[in-house]
């Protein structure tokens, strides 16, 4: 994945439309496992993690979508999400809206499937 600006680190998340499906990208395998599991762990949500270690998570155990926290503890949650993000290098405003989006596969141009990579223009999986 590129356009991130990711130099180390990973990002995770369990909202992804329209599957909802697991979504990680980072810079290092170990990066992007370590997110995974976190995510497996509270059941849902999202995590930022860098040198092997989570440094920021929101957990979203409500099918993976929603918390049972307030508001005021989730806005909190979210800004030290994005925080994290951009001390990987990322260049996006909300990194978390964007991996929501790599998985939805009716909006162009190239998105994430159970199957594999789809050309949404071309409306045909990539080999």
């Amino acid at each position: 994945m590129r356009g991130f600006g990711l130099k180390r680190g990973a990002i995770a998340s369990s909202v992804g439309h329209d599957s909802h499906n697991i979504t990680v990208i980072g810079a290092t395998d170990e990066d992007m496992a370590v997110a995974v599991n976190r995510l497996i762990e509270l059941r849902g949500g999202f995590v930022v993690a860098n040198g092997g270690k989570v440094t920021a998570e929101l957990a979203l155990p409500i099918a993976g979508l929603m918390s049972p926290k307030p508001f005021e503890a989730v806005t909190h949650d979210l800004h030290a999400l994005r925080q994290a993000a951009y001390e990987l290098d990322c260049v996006l405003p909300e990194p978390f809206l964007q991996v929501a989006f790599l998985a939805l596969p009716v909006i162009p141009h190239l998105k994430m499937t159970d199957r594999g990579l789809f050309d949404v223009d071309k409306f045909d999986f990539v080999d």
